[in-house]
Order: structure tokens, then sequence, then C-alpha cells
């Protein structure tokens, strides 16, 4: 039962210290935390709105740059030039080593027809005027058409522009390399699952997925009409949570889209999440041990305060009993005396007659004479009885009086002399001749005497001896009484608790545990100890050391 109380309040100190310590530290953790994740998202966002809009940028600065290319070649040549295929070649190749991004170049009259064509198609009799881009091209004077198969079966866009002149229209027209500018596109792809690519107002893939398909398919990104600035959202995505950025080009109506990982991209944040974890971890960990370290010394301090309180409550008790059964024992002790008195003086006035009695005459003389001396002699010891008993029981308040080692054990052994010939128990003596006295309280001595004593009967049972003997110990300047019995002995076990509060070697109801830790504090507080000495089969010793009365 007091196991568990102090368990109990061991747990208690460590939750309690454990709560009022972790509750600060998660919530400052958790507000590291979330103040971190909001930046770093923000962080995130930033980067990604910044990487959509250069690309818009840097894609609308390509189409406008090969816009006005064409521009420049149709205007600053002559109609007559550019018909001419040789012409056309030599200035397609000067513009291809500028930049290699055209796959061909065709100048064509208004009925749609190729007037010159270069390039590694047959297409020098193609007729373009039902083709949606030359319609256009001669409605707005350019054109940067969606991607389309065409006549090549192949996928590809292109750019023309128009020109007036003496109610004649040209068109030259030239074919962007998709390849080229698909890595342009594809250059801003982070990581390993991130994507980059461009839709049209119809949601179909102008450039190559990564992930989504080729050049046409249709992308399950949904569509979104056209809006100014860049967009950066959180979405889902064939099962998977993505950053999305996206922009509409301002040379055509086609849209940039720029997919990022989270987990790629928050990895930093998770190794930082994890950090912070590890350190709460290794915070909670030593906040436990310090609060199991901390709660054990007060669990300590609080058993040993129980204990000293306990030895106390018990030697209060057993004060209190004692100075009952004082007075119970001097009013008895008063009560005797006085028939004892009257049966002294009644015998001595017998003895008086039975002086002035002839023996001679007088019959049974000699057995009046012995009887009259048997009842004095017992009324000598009677009256020995109750003066012990008057000198037992006086009041046990602490006191300092010089005090004989050597009367205070006999006249204590006489009260259990007549229960140890009752047990066949012999009580031998070996008292120092010249042992000093000591400054002690001789009542609170006697107690302990004789619960050793008694302590020693029961565990010598029936048939046996206790000696007791008186000495001196001039290298630690102490006076001792040793008490030696013939018992059973204790194990190494039992040793170490003899002298707790309620530890008992008896069976129940015949001891409480509490005379030898009594008497442990008694001798304490007389500023002496007590040694024992025990071993199974051979009996224990038990030595109380008192120090000796100064000069």
């Amino acid at each position: 039962m007091i196991d568990k109380k102090y368990s109990g309040l061991r747990w208690k100190i460590i939750g309690g210290t454990m709560a009022f310590s972790l509750i600060p530290l998660f919530a400052i953790g958790l507000f590291v935390h979330n103040d971190f994740q909001s930046a770093y998202h923000a962080k995130i966002t930033k980067n990604l709105s910044t990487m959509v809009e250069d690309k818009q940028r840097a894609l609308d600065m390509f189409l406008n740059e090969r816009a006005a290319q064409l521009r420049t070649i149709l205007y600053s040549h002559s109609p007559d030039s550019l018909a001419d295929k040789t012409y056309l070649q030599n200035l397609f190749n000067a513009t291809q080593t500028s930049a290699q991004s055209f796959v061909d170049m065709g100048f064509i009259d208004q009925q749609g027809a190729h007037l010159a064509y270069v390039g590694p198609f047959a297409l020098g009799e193609v007729n373009y005027r039902e083709a949606e881009w030359f319609q256009k091209t001669l409605l707005k004077g350019i054109n940067i058409s969606d991607v389309f198969m065409g006549f090549r079966k192949y996928p590809h866009f292109v750019i023309a522009v128009s020109r007036n002149e003496n109610g004649k229209t040209w068109v030259l027209r030239a074919t962007i390399d998709s390849d080229v500018f698909d890595r342009l596109v594809q250059a801003v792809q982070v990581g390993r699952r991130g994507d980059a690519f461009v839709v049209n107002e119809n949601n179909l893939l102008q450039t190559h997925s990564r992930f989504l398909g080729p050049i046409l398919e249709t992308s399950p990104l949904p569509t979104q009409p056209r809006f100014k600035g860049v967009r950066v959202e959180h979405i889902t995505l064939a099962g998977r949570n993505m950053f999305l950025g996206t922009t509409w080009l301002d040379s055509l109506r086609w849209r940039l889209v720029i997919l990022e990982d989270p987990a790629e991209e928050l990895s930093s944040l998770w190794r930082t999440t994890w950090l912070l974890v590890g350190v709460c971890l290794i915070g909670v960990l030593v906040i436990f041990l310090g609060a199991t370290l901390m709660a054990q010394a007060i669990v300590r301090k609080v058993m040993l305060a129980d204990r000293e309180k306990a030895i106390l409550d018990a030697s209060l008790m057993q004060s209190s009993k004692m100075a009952a059964l004082g007075k119970l024992a001097a009013g008895v002790a008063h009560e005797v005396n006085n028939p004892l008195t009257l049966i002294r003086e009644g015998a001595g006035w017998l003895k008086d007659m039975l002086a002035d009695e002839d023996p001679q005459t007088m019959k049974n003389h000699a057995e009046f004479a012995r009887s009259l001396d048997m009842i004095e002699l017992h009324v000598d010891r009677a009256r020995e009885v109750t003066h012990r008993m008057l000198g037992f029981g006086r009041r046990m308040e602490p006191l300092q009086e010089n005090v004989d080692l050597n009367v205070l054990a006999e006249q204590t052994i006489r009260f259990l002399r007549q229960e140890a010939l009752h047990r066949n128990i012999a009580i031998t003596t070996d008292m120092s001749g010249n042992l000093p006295r000591v400054t002690t309280d001789g009542n609170q001595l006697q107690q302990v005497i004789l619960n050793i004593l008694d302590n020693a009967l029961d565990a010598v049972g029936q048939q046996g001896e206790i000696w007791v003997g008186t000495g001196t110990d001039d290298e630690r300047d102490e006076v001792f009484l040793s008490i030696r019995d013939t018992g059973p002995g204790m194990p190494c076990e039992t040793m170490e608790h003899i002298f707790e509060p309620f530890y008992t070697t008896k069976a129940v109801g015949e001891g409480t545990g509490l005379g030898l830790s009594i008497c442990f504090s008694i001798i304490e507080k007389l500023g002496g100890h007590i040694e024992v000495q025990s071993a199974q089969g051979e009996g224990s010793t038990f030595t109380i050391r008192l120090p000796r009365q100064r000069a």
C-alpha cells in the first residue's frame, strides 16, 4: 500500500512536470513549424510565379522575334526578289545562321499559291487558299497558328506575315522547328516530377508534356478563360499533389503551364520538420529524465519525512503508554505498599510476642518463628518489586543525569528474570567493574534495553542463553552494553531492514515492527548508536554504544 502511494506520487510529479514543460515546448515548436511552413510555401509560390512570368516573356520574345524577322524580310525585299527561289534560299540561309529555329520558308501570293519555297518538304505546288492560318494572315497581317498536322502529316505551327502593295497581297510563311520550341519550354522543368508545356484555348497540348502525353493530346487540366498575370494553385493531378503555375502568352492564345512536385520542393521543409521533431524528442527525453530524477528525490524526502513521522508517532504513543503504565504502576504500588506495611508490622509484633514465650513450653514455637521470617522475607520481596515499579514508572520526559549502566542493566534484567526462568532461558551477565558513568536519560535507555532483551527472549524461545555485558572502548571513547542471544540469527536480507518502521519478522498480531526503529531513534537522540552482528544459526548481538561522560 505504501509503495503504491509513493509510486502514484512519483508519477504525479513526473506527469505534472512533463505537462508544464512540454506544453510550452510543443506550442513554440508548432508555432515555429507553422510560421516556417507558411513562409516556405510563400517562397515556393513566389519562385514559381516568377519562373512562369519569366518563361512567358521568353516565349513571347521568341515568337515576336521570329515574326519580326519575317516582317523585315518581307518589307525589305521586293516581291520579285522573294519570288526567286535562289534569292529566297540565300535569305533563309542567312536567317538560319543567327537562329536555327525555322524549318522551311515560303513566299505565297494572295491566291494561296507558292511563288517560291525553300525547305526539306515538297510543298512548292501546295495551295494554302483554304488554310485557316492563311485566311487569318490576310485579315490581320500577321498570324501565329496553333499546332496542326497539315500537308506534312507532322505536328507543327507556322508564323506568317502579309504585305499589301498596289492592290496585291503577298504572304511570307515560315514553319517553326518544334524541337527548338519544345526545348525552350521544357527548360524550366524542375526535379524528377516537374513538367512544363503549352496548351491552346481548347486545352490541346502545343508542346510535348513529360507526363501528360505528346503534342495535340488533350490535357487533363481544367480549361480556363483568358486572364492577366500569373496564377499559382495547389491541385491534384493523376493522384499526386502538385503546384501549378500558369499564364497566357501575349503573342497568341496559348497558355503556359509549369508543374512542380511539392514533395521535392518541400524537401527542405520536411528535413527541417524532422529536425525540429528530433530536437523536440530529445527535449522530451531530457525533460523526462530530469522530471524522473527530481520526482525520485522528492519522493525519497517524502518517504524519509513519513518514516521519521511514523517513528515519532510511535515513540510518542509508546511514551504515552509508558506514562500511563507508570501512573498505573505508581497507584498499584502505593495501594500494595499500605497492606504490606501492615503485614510487616503485624509480623514484627507477632515476633516480639513470640520472643516472650518459652520455646520449651510452647508447642510449634520453631514453626511460628520460621513462618514469621518467611512472611517478612516475602513482604520485603514484594516491597522491592513495588519499588522497581515506581522507579520504572517515573516520568518519560528527556532527562540528562549521570547513569550507571551496570545498575540500569541489572534493574532491567530483574523485570524479565521470571519470564526467562519460565522458558528455561539463562541470563548471564559480565559487567565491567570500573565502568564510568554516562550522562543520558536513564528511563529511555532502560526502555531500549528492555525492548532488546524482550526481543532476545522471543528469538531464543525455549531453553537457551542470553548474555549481557558492559565495557569501555578507549579508541572510540565510548561505553557499550552488549546483549547476545543463542537464537537462530538473521539473514543479510533481514539485517538490512530491522531498523525500518513497520518491518517485522514476527507473525501477524505478535509485533508492530516499531520496537527496534524506536530504539534506534532513541539511541541516536541520546548521541549514541546501535550495532548489530548476526548470522543464521549463530545468534545475534546488539551493542548499544554511548559517549563516555566528560570530566
